[in-house]
């Protein structure tokens, strides 16, 4: 595979700016004049629309900035790749984020699309579920699938490390999950359980399904939010996770929820916005659902709205780090109580009788519904 030392970045078909390789191992990045003059800024902080070079530090993101290491398959969507590319007698440690940017190509979440675009194998037809469950345990347990092919076409350009597709059902854009070697048994139709409470606590969410199996209790599945309804078609929406917009790793658990408000404060400038977190913070410490890291909380951009946080997602019974969570309350990641939660609802502006009625609505609501989830997990 020859090395790419310069990518176009594109948002539909505008030209937002290029990447080029700098001092061998940098990624720097300039916006386009036309960008310049009628488009946003993709990543606030970081990226703030201005003609300049913006150069990169090494870490956290191998001398990417945050928002296109955003576009960057992690962990299941990675070895799909790499094994790809072993099959094809490349050492997957020799090609550079250009070029793994390059094969996302238009395939990515988000709206960010790389040009020129390297086309790996892929295969046409779509397997059952129960056939893609099974290849997704062999690739785990032997580094192998006679079906890899399709598993890449499928698969390649998502995060997280639970094996999932990427596919439409009925016509609109969708993920569908399977389980990994460390999951429970009934994990998809655990997270599906997760999702219907969340909705339950007011916390928003995109449609949700659990579809058969005969292998198991179902696959969790849900409609993709970074992509919205145009008429008939489907349209790409720009996202950005918190660990992009911060420039941190989502590996490591530096994050507060003090830090997430006034984060999307600033970020959002709508109060609006920090209700919802403050819903999806009480929804995480009452469910149990500590795997919160910097990657699992995201913001949409959309021209005409600025930007919003998206829907919740990656809702379930989860530990981090030495079983804490991942982004502290108030600094407590073992064992947050309510008057932690109140503590981060006063210092961002939450008035204490509405911070309380949301907090403790949730923890009914959560332990009506999810009590024999966190019972068993106990």
């Amino acid at each position: 595979m020859d090395r790419i030392k310069q990518l176009q970045v594109f948002y539909y078909q505008k030209k937002v700016g290029t990447l080029a390789l700098y001092q061998e191992h940098l990624i720097a990045f300039a916006y386009d004049d036309e960008w310049i003059k009628s488009g946003f800024s993709i990543s606030p902080f970081s990226l703030p629309l201005e003609k300049r070079v913006f150069i990169p530090r090494r870490d956290p993101f191998d001398g990417l900035f945050g928002v296109f290491a955003d576009s960057l398959p992690d962990g299941w969507g990675r070895f799909l790749v790499d094994r790809l590319m072993l099959q094809n007698h490349t050492d997957p440690a020799t090609v550079g984020n250009l070029n793994r940017l390059a094969i996302v190509g238009s395939s990515g979440m988000g709206a960010l699309t790389y040009r020129p675009e390297i086309q790996m194998e892929s295969a046409g037809s779509m397997m059952e579920l129960d056939q893609i469950a099974v290849e997704c345990e062999k690739m785990m347990q032997t580094d192998y699938s006679d079906d890899l092919d399709k598993l890449f076409q499928m698969g390649a350009s998502s995060g997280g490390a639970r094996p999932k597709i990427l596919t439409e059902i009925e016509g609109e854009p969708w993920i569908i999950k399977f389980p990994s070697g460390d999951d429970r048994e009934d994990i998809g139709q655990q997270e599906y359980a997760y999702s219907l409470c969340a909705k339950a606590c007011g916390i928003e969410m995109e449609e949700t399904r659990l579809f058969s199996s005969k292998r198991c209790a179902g696959y969790f599945g849900t409609r993709r939010f970074d992509r919205r309804k145009e008429g008939d078609s489907w349209s790409r929406v720009h996202m950005l996770s918190v660990s992009a917009v911060l420039e941190t790793s989502h590996r490591i658990p530096n994050l507060d929820y003090h830090l997430l408000m006034k984060l999307t404060l600033e970020l959002t400038k709508d109060f609006t916005e920090i209700l919802k977190l403050y819903r999806l913070m009480c929804f995480n410490v009452f469910a149990h659902n500590r795997d919160d890291h910097a990657k699992n909380f995201s913001y949409l951009y959309q021209e005409e709205e600025g930007w919003k946080i998206s829907p919740a997602y990656d809702l379930t019974y989860s530990n981090s780090i030495g079983g804490e969570h991942a982004t502290t309350i108030n600094g407590e990641g073992a064992c947050p109580q309510m008057d932690d939660l109140l503590a981060v609802a006063a210092q961002i502006g939450i008035r204490k009788v509405q911070a309380v009625k949301i907090a403790s609505g949730i923890k009914e609501c959560v332990y009506d519904m999810l009590g024999e989830y966190l019972s068993k997990t106990r």
